[in-house]
């Protein structure tokens, strides 16, 4: 029996509240259990990817992003569970032992100046043990910051500041046993979007989910890596899709619409203009405002029809 899994860490752009949205627009060959193979080149939280590995049966699953402690970090779930629950359960304990605001304040930069020192010595392409204390602290942070918002500086460290929260579950074990559980057979991979192009044949369905392109000036938490996601990269990637497309495998891409604050900035019209563009509505949660945290339009492609 398949176990329903939570994303065990808060990203910018997470799809959970869309699921729902998304239901309508998966492939009727996925529907009908004719596709074997799964592929997310940025992964992210892992919204999408949770959600259609409790219902549909692939042979094969292969999960990517560029951002070296995300993917540490679901493979230290994938394969030490048991160390990273002990050491995030003692990160807790300390945690909530603090009774005011300024020793948890002490405690988060403490964590955050670890975390940045290891960034700099780290191999993200070869395990060692320090992995394990790496994803915990990625974990803990993402608990413990603003917002739960992951972003780096252009020199790479991570700079989000404390959240001020005094009760938080940092260690929610049940939760991160079903997402081990959701990873088994999966294969993780460190790269840049078109290093999973070697995975894709005709039998594959592919979630696309890039840093989204700002709506304004001031909306930019595209920083999930300090390599920047700009109109060029969302250009490559339009090329890319179209190879995808030439493969004879199917893809469904995310991204925001420009339209919300601009209704002559077609840029995503025209980049996929041979493509199927839909709009859904989603709510935008990262804002530091509360009230401008309202319902905007997202744009949704797919190379096949509905």
């Amino acid at each position: 029996m398949k176990t329903n899994v939570k994303p065990f860490l808060k990203w910018a752009g997470g799809k959970s509240q869309l699921l729902p949205q998304f239901e309508q627009y998966y492939p009727e060959k996925l529907k009908k259990g004719e596709i074997k193979k799964y592929i997310e080149p940025f992964l992210g939280g892992g919204a999408v990817f949770f959600y259609l590995q409790s219902k549909y049966n692939f042979q094969e699953v292969i999960l990517n992003d560029i951002n070296g402690e995300l993917i540490v970090t679901y493979y230290i779930i994938q394969n030490k569970i048991e160390q990273l629950i002990n050491y995030l359960k003692n990160l807790e304990k300390v945690y909530l032992s603090y009774e005011n605001m300024e020793d948890k304040q002490n405690m988060f930069y403490e964590q955050r100046d670890t975390f940045n020192k290891e960034k700099e010595n780290i191999d993200y392409e070869k395990y060692s043990e320090n992995w394990i204390y790496h994803a915990a602290r990625m974990i803990f942070l993402n608990k413990t910051c603003f917002n739960g918002l992951y972003r780096q500086n252009k020199r790479g460290k991570y700079n989000v500041p404390f959240g001020k929260r005094k009760k938080v579950t940092i260690c929610d074990k049940e939760n991160l046993l079903n997402a081990k559980e959701a990873l088994k057979g999966v294969k993780l991979t460190l790269g840049d979007f078109e290093s999973v192009g070697k995975y894709i044949d005709k039998n594959t369905f592919i979630y696309i989910d890039p840093p989204y392109r700002p709506l304004s000036d001031t909306s930019s938490f595209t920083d999930y890596s300090k390599i920047p996601f700009n109109d060029d990269s969302q250009k490559r990637l339009a090329e890319w899709a179209k190879s995808i497309d030439d493969k004879g495998a199917l893809f469904m891409l995310s991204n925001s619409d420009p339209t919300n604050t601009n209704e002559e900035d077609k840029f995503f019209d025209e980049l996929y203009i041979k493509f199927n563009i839909n709009r859904v509505m989603a709510g935008r949660m990262i804002n530091s405002k509360g009230n401008r945290r309202g319902k905007i339009r997202e744009i949704l492609v797919t190379n096949y029809s509905k």
